[in-house]
This record gives structure tokens, C-alpha cells and sequence, in this order.
């Protein structure tokens, strides 16, 4: 029993760290880090040009000497609009750039009047953000669409599900390129280009493609998620790389592949292209800081030859929008883009991650509320896991009927502590008690709160998604709090203090489960499972919503099945005992 709570000792003070780690140490730095990011947001910086991989591009005409608003930027440039029940926007006839996307179904708060999500801006604004797919050529090739490209729309004034747009351009030597937008009802642009060879020799060109954007989120990332450059290049499979991680080194290069995809993400959101996936091509993430620095995902395509009289096509598919499970692994499917899933961080416990979603996805469309599919995948989780803590708990009860025997051989070996160990294993053959099978179904469950964590965590289907009452946002925490009387006093309270009620009800139902056991005769050891509850109450108090509710419940549950389990094996339940114990008057010592 003495090793067995040792081991919960063990494990209740690494996750201790952990927590106090993300509280005094994460917290603090992503909260410098936002306020940084929002300086530089705020200072005007004079705009540059970005350059596509593998050809110094054409300047793009006069660059004003300051940052322009995101009205002004748009206003000066002629655009085809888009506009469908998912997106709004524009695209640039200047290198048929994708510069203008708001999503219709997101808003910034939980506020439907608030603010719609804004993706793509103009590279003359603060939050520069755009997609650019372009062309290098040579000598014999004449001049080719790359940025200062003033395209001219052959067809479609608006782009809509029902409606592509087809632009075209013609250069000195009669190569005509002709590209044809389209987009399905949600996130996915077709951009299927023609280059037709009218100049009498033959004619090579590369492709280009590139995600450039000019800030950082303004809300700093966490090291249980990844923001920056992503993509699947070929056999080389994911890549990651961080944002911090290109500034500081040198830029990501990737040894040549013909299938994949690349770009940016965020938390909730990301752009992405698919190259056309039948040439091979180099890709790399950068930081530029010539002009205003910049982050920049792209690549280049091996030449094609066009023989005169001739033409070729190229498709090209380009995501823009947000990350939601369903559509992201239809979008792998239906379009055969390899391990495009991987979009969404699922972290390193990946096949219990998404089938946690997936069981909680259905239980969402069935009930409608995240909250309740919440609670039900915790009593599914509960119910696989019977069996071990079965096992567990009728380890601990077996382990209480043989406490006096145990303590007949304390005082039977004294400070042999050698002859008690022999003693005690002997007992524990004898009674046929494992002293370690109470710990399997803890470490095992670790795994399975972690992903939860990150199901809550990262994808877009929590954000904003209520629960009941004052629970608005799974994904965010609880915003209520103790020191404030939870709304009653009118003053605002510091986010150190921002103890919610669900944070509470997590800490009260943690400190009856541990009542459930005895209290460990250690002095250090009983006054961490004294003050442990009111620590993880605070700890937690800043952890999504969604989280503390499930360990609430989680606790709720525990405390229900240990009390089931142990009252069939014959053993006492302390918690009453415990309770009284610890409210009762302590007798005074004899004098």
C-alpha cells in the first residue's frame, strides 16, 4: 500500500509541475508575447514587395511610404468579387492574387454582430495575408503572370458556387495564359490554368506558388499546438515548422517531391496549396526582412515545354478558410490530397485523439450541444475502462483487508526495513494481491486526458460552442469568478484570480475522491492530497471550459464507480469517516 501511494504521490506532483509550469512560466510569456505582437501591429512600417521562389519578381508599381487600411489597399486595385454562403471577398486582377477573404460563418467573439473572421488582406495592410500563384519564364518565353500581372477577366464577374471566373493574359509573343476559378460551397478554390503556345517556338515556363504573410497571430500559440508553416511534401510526409524557428535559422528547404501540399495555419484556420501533382517541385518556408518582414510558404515547379501551336494544363487547388474535421477529411478524400487530415493537429496520441472527436461529433448532431456530447463520451471512456479500474479498485480493497496484517508486521521487523519488505511480498502471495495493478489504469487513462485536451483544444468545432447558462464558449474558460462574487460586485478581476464556478465544482468533486481513501499517515503526503484540489482549482481555472467540465464529471463518475466497486468487495468506504475526520474537533494531548 506504502508503494502504491507512492506511486499517486509521484504522479499527482509531476502533473503538479506541469501545470505550474504552463501557469507560472507559459502563461506569463504568451502574454508578453501578445503584447509585443500588438506593438508591431501597431507601428508603420513602408511596404515591400514579396518575392517569388526561384525569380526576382517585377516590382508592383509605386509603394506607398506607410501601411494602408485594409478599404484603402482594396480600393486601389480592380477585382472579380467573391461571394458565396461560406466566404466573401475579392481577388486582385494585379497577379490574380487571393487577398480579400472574410468567413461568413465565424465571427472574432461569441457575438454574432462582432466582427466577421477576416483570412486574406491586402499586402499593403497591417495584417498582409495572400495566396499567389504565378509563373517564371525566360528569354524565349516573354513575359509570364507573376505579381505586377494585370490580368483581364474573359468571363464571370463574380465568383460564386455556380459561377467560375476565367481570366486571361497575352504577352509580347502570343503565349496566352487563361485561368479558371471556381470554389466549392465551402473552402476550396480550382484554379485549373491553360498555356497556349502561339509564338512559333517552342516555349518552357515554371510554376509558383506562394502563402505570404506579414504578421504573426496576435494571440501567441502554446506548445500544445502548432502554428506557422505546415505541409506534406511527398514521401518526406508532415513538416512542421515554427515561425520563431525560420527567423532565427535559416530557411526550411525540402528535397524535390511530385505529390503534397504546403502553407500556413493557425489555430482554427489556414491557407494551403496543392500543387498540380503530376511535376515534381521544391518547396521551402521562409522569413524575409527585406521591406516589411515577412513569413512565406512556396514553391517551384520543374519546367514544362509547350511546343508551338500547342498547349498544356495545369490544376491547382488552394484551401482558404477553417479547419473543420468533417470537411478537411472530404477534401483528402474527393480530391486524393495525401494526408491532408494532418492539417489539424491531432498531437502524438492521433488514433485516440480523432476517434474522441468522432465519438463526440456524434453525439453533438444527435443532442446538438457540445457540452452534453461532453459528458456522454466520458461515461463511454468510463465504461471501456471498467474493467481495469475494477481491477483497480478490488486492488485497493483487497489491500485495506490485509492493512492489519500489515501493521502486525511493522511492529513485528521494526527498522528491519528488509525483513518487512520480504514479509509484505509474502503477504501479498499469500492473499494474492498485485500491489501494482492499482496504478495500470491510471497510466492508461493519461493518454486519454491529454487527447481529450487537445479535441477541446484545438478544433474549430468548440470555438464558441455553448454549453448551458453562463458557458458560452467550451473553448475558453470559465468567466466567472469567486472574488468577484461571480457578477455580483461590480468591478472586473485579475485573470490570476479568475476562479469560475465550474473550476470549483472540479476542485470540490477532486477533494471528495481523494476522501475516498484513507489519509496517508506521511504528514507531507497528507498535506498534498489536503491542498491538491485547491491547487488544480486554480491551476484549471484557466483551461478551456470544456476541460474542467469534463474533469468535474470524470470525478463525479470515479467517485461513483469506486464506491460501487469497493462496496461489493466488502470494503469500508472512507469518505464519510474521512469527512467527519476532518471536520471533528482534534482531542487536545494529555498534559
Amino acid at each position: 500500500m506504502e508503494k502504491n501511494r507512492n506511486y499517486f504521490v509521484a504522479i499527482g506532483l509531476s502533473v503538479l509541475i506541469l501545470i505550474a509550469w504552463q501557469f507560472l512560466y507559459v502563461n506569463p510569456k504568451m502574454e508578453r508575447e501578445r503584447i509585443v505582437a500588438e506593438a508591431q501591429k501597431s507601428q508603420t512600417q513602408a511596404a515591400g514587395t514579396p518575392a517569388a521562389t526561384g525569380q526576382a519578381q517585377p516590382a508592383q508599381g509605386a509603394v506607398p511610404g506607410s501601411v494602408e487600411t485594409r478599404d484603402q489597399a482594396i480600393a486601389k486595385s480592380a477585382r472579380v468579387t467573391i461571394d458565396t454562403a461560406a466566404l466573401s471577398g475579392s481577388i486582385n486582377l494585379t497577379g490574380a492574387r487571393f487577398d480579400d477573404l472574410k468567413l461568413k460563418e465565424y465571427h472574432e467573439t461569441v457575438d454574432d454582430k462582432s466582427p466577421l473572421i477576416t483570412l486574406f488582406s491586402p499586402s499593403d495592410t497591417p495584417d498582409g495575408y495572400f495566396t499567389e500563384l504565378g509563373y517564371i519564364g525566360n528569354e524565349a518565353s516573354g513575359t509570364v503572370p507573376g505579381p505586377a500581372t494585370i490580368w483581364t477577366v474573359k468571363s464571370g464577374d463574380k465568383l460564386t458556387t455556380a459561377t467560375p471566373v476565367v481570366l486571361t493574359f497575352t504577352n509580347e509573343k502570343g503565349v496566352v495564359f487563361t485561368r479558371t476559378i471556381s470554389i466549392d460551397e465551402h473552402f476550396m478554390f480550382q484554379i485549373a490554368d491553360t498555356i497556349n503556345n502561339g509564338s512559333g517556338v517552342p516555349v518552357s515556363v515554371s510554376t509558383y506558388g506562394r502563402v505570404t504573410r506579414f504578421n504573426k497571430p496576435t494571440t501567441p500559440s502554446v506548445y500544445v499546438l502548432h502554428e506557422g508553416f505546415i505541409g506534406v511534401i511527398g514521401q518526406h510526409g508532415l513538416n512542421e515548422v515554427a515561425y520563431g524557428k525560420v527567423e532565427n535559422d535559416v530557411p526550411a528547404k525540402h528535397e524535390k517531391a511530385t505529390t503534397g501540399w504546403l502553407g500556413i495555419t493557425d489555430k482554427y484556420w489556414a491557407a494551403t496549396i496543392v500543387p498540380p501533382q503530376n511535376l515534381a517541385y521544391e518547396s521551402k518556408y521562409e522569413h524575409f526582412t527585406d521591406g516589411r518582414p515577412r513569413f512565406q510558404a512556396d514553391y517551384k515547379q520543374d519546367a514544362v515545354t509547350i511546343a508551338p501551336g500547342q498547349s498544356t494544363d495545369l490544376k491547382t487547388l488552394l484551401f482558404a478558410g477553417a479547419k473543420q474535421v468533417p470537411l478537411v477529411d472530404g477534401y483528402e478524400k474527393s480530391y486524393s490530397i495525401p494526408q491532408f487530415d494532418l492539417l489539424i493537429d491531432w498531437g502524438w496520441f492521433y488514433f485516440i485523439t480523432k476517434p474522441m472527436f468522432k465519438l463526440m461529433d456524434f453525439f453533438f448532431r444527435y443532442f446538438g450541444n457540445f457540452g452534453v456530447a461532453i459528458l456522454l463520451t466520458t461515461i463511454v471512456v468510463k465504461a471501456l475502462f471498467f474493467p481495469l479500474a475494477s481491477k483497480q479498485y478490488a486492488s485497493m480493497a483487497n489491500m485495506k483487508k490485509v492493512q492489519p496484517k500489515m501493521e502486525e508486521l511493522k511492529k513485528k521487523h521494526g527498522d528491519d526495513r528488509m525483513a518487512l519488505q520480504q514479509g509484505m511480498m509474502q503477504l501479498y502471495k499469500e492473499e494474492k494481491i498485485n500491489p501494482i495493478a492499482g496504478c495500470w489504469p491510471i497510466l492508461l487513462q493519461i493518454p486519454v486526458f491529454f487527447a481529450l485536451y487537445k479535441v477541446i483544444y484545438v478544433t474549430i468545432e468548440m470555438r464558441h460552442a455553448p454549453f448551458f447558462g453562463w458557458i458560452q464558449d467550451l473553448s475558453a474558460p470559465d468567466p466567472t469568478s469567486l472574488f468577484n462574487l461571480f457578477g455580483l460586485l461590480p468591478y472586473a478581476v485579475p485573470h490570476a484570480l479568475m476562479i469560475g464556478v465550474w473550476p470549483l465544482i472540479m476542485g470540490v468533486t477532486m477533494f471528495l475522491q481523494m476522501r475516498m481513501n484513507p489519509t496517508p499517515p506521511d504528514p507531507t503526503q497528507a498535506m498534498l492530497f489536503t491542498w491538491m484540489p485547491v491547487v488544480f482549482t486554480f491551476m484549471l481555472s484557466s483551461f478551456p471550459a470544456g476541460l474542467v467540465i469534463y474533469w468535474a464529471w470524470n470525478n463525479t463518475l470515479s467517485i461513483t464507480q469506486q464506491a460501487f466497486i469497493m462496496k461489493r468487495h466488502g470494503a469500508k468506504i472512507e469518505l464519510f469517516d474521512n469527512l467527519k475526520g476532518l471536520f471533528s474537533r482534534k482531542p487536545k494531548p494529555a498534559e
